[in-house]
């Protein structure tokens, strides 16, 4: 709870009585690995080299164990708990040091040599979230150098307890975020396993047993685009307005991510009545990374499509149009899909290859539903996860601005 009597303002405005504004130079001196020269990176190896755009992931490079070795007792390298900075890229990513051997790129990733005689490691880690990285005039950052994150101020309680009994409040609700991400990717690598069987007809549910059929996209569906004279710009593209425009980067999970879209004017939405889009159209990304495919369940409102984005309608009464949904996430699509881009450096999915495409459905429009009722129960079982991962995200975000400041105690 806050208590206003027991606050003090300070530079970084009111805080507790009993806590204090550091500066990162008053912890320690800024360090870094020493540098590897690309000659002396191996594709494979030993020891993990992270580069800033492999920081917190999965390396690209890798250097032998005898440099390890070498560097790491001629110069510096972080302790276990030791929390790595991005002073490049996205400034101020942050990674706790787990003390297994790998190896950091030298002034683009960076640590506090702190022997948390004042701040705790755990502390500090959250402290990084919050913190205001800035020039000395107020500029923003593209760089972080030693002096500006030397002068980096934040608050912090002068009781190592109560630094670490906010630390373990926050890494608590870390953990419950991680476990619902574990969650999420054990049900993605379920409806992996699901749309290989069940899409294939390797798998058939209770009581289906008819031979698949063979189709072609080209005879089964109309596929319409918008035409390249139409000559639709980016700089046409708009913030707000009535009639949506859907691109190849608003596909998402299989959907439409509405909210992001831009949106045309009245006369460019008219112009091609083809591509004006409709209730339980499929829409497919041609451009870019093709292949993407979503449904439209609903649609909120009139829209058409950029020149990335194919529209397919069935017009075979055998295909149920939300099955048809489901063939574009089958492995005859991918296998289709590889067989036109394998070898290519100009990514394209033009017309004349997709009316193309081969594929088997279930003779029966029954059966059809029922594989996307399963498939899409998963989907479900998705969203929810996410949104309950999302929730507590919120959560952790409104936690970090009342435990960072001071304004709720816990001791």
């Amino acid at each position: 709870m806050t208590d206003t009597q027991h606050m003090k303002m300070s530079s970084l405005g009111l805080i507790p009585n009993d806590w204090e504004v550091l500066s990162l130079g008053e912890l320690g001196e800024v360090k870094m690995c020493k540098r590897v020269m690309k000659s002396q990176t191996l594709a494979k190896g030993d020891i993990p080299f992270f580069k800033i755009g492999t920081f917190g992931g999965t390396p690209d490079a890798y250097i032998s164990r005898d440099l390890f070795v070498d560097y790491r007792s001629r110069f510096s390298y972080p302790k276990k708990g030791d929390i790595l900075l991005s002073a490049a890229g996205t400034i101020g990513r942050t990674v706790i040091f787990d003390g297994q051997d790998s190896y950091f790129q030298d002034s683009n990733i960076v640590w506090i040599d702190n022997n948390e005689n004042k701040v705790l490691n755990c502390f500090l880690y959250y402290c990084y979230k919050v913190m205001n990285f800035h020039t000395e005039n107020g500029g923003i950052v593209v760089r972080l150098y030693n002096e500006n994150l030397r002068n980096t101020t934040f608050a912090a309680p002068k009781s190592l307890d109560e630094q670490r009994c906010i630390a373990e409040a926050l890494s608590k609700i870390d953990k419950l975020i991680a476990s619902f991400g574990e969650e999420i990717s054990k049900k993605k690598q379920i409806r992996e396993g699901l749309i290989q069987q069940l899409l294939t007809g390797k798998v058939r549910l209770p009581g289906f047993h008819s031979e698949w059929i063979p189709k072609n996209l080209g005879k089964s569906a109309t596929i319409k685009a918008r035409i390249g004279w139409q000559g639709l710009t980016t700089k046409e593209y708009l913030n707000s307005g009535e009639y949506y425009l859907i691109t190849g980067t608003d596909f998402k999970d299989g959907r439409i991510d509405w909210k992001n879209c831009h949106f045309v004017t009245k006369d460019r939405f008219e112009q091609d009545p083809y591509i004006k889009i409709r209730e339980h159209d499929v829409l497919i990304s041609k451009d870019g990374t093709i292949g993407k495919v979503a449904y439209l369940d609903t649609i909120p409102g009139p829209g058409t499509l950029n020149s990335g984005v194919f529209v397919v309608r069935s017009k075979d009464k055998d295909i149920s149009q939300r099955y048809l949904a489901k063939v574009f996430i089958s492995k005859y699509f991918d296998d289709f899909i590889d067989s036109i881009v394998a070898g290519s450096t100009i990514v394209h999915l033009y017309q004349k290859d997709i009316v193309k495409f081969d594929f088997m459905i279930p003779p029966s429009i029954e059966e059809q539903n029922q594989i996307c009722d399963f498939i899409e129960g998963v989907d479900n079982e998705i969203l929810n996860i996410e949104s309950k991962r999302d929730k507590y995200a919120s959560i952790k975000q409104g936690m970090m601005q009342e435990l960072l400041t001071g304004k709720t105690r816990l001791i």
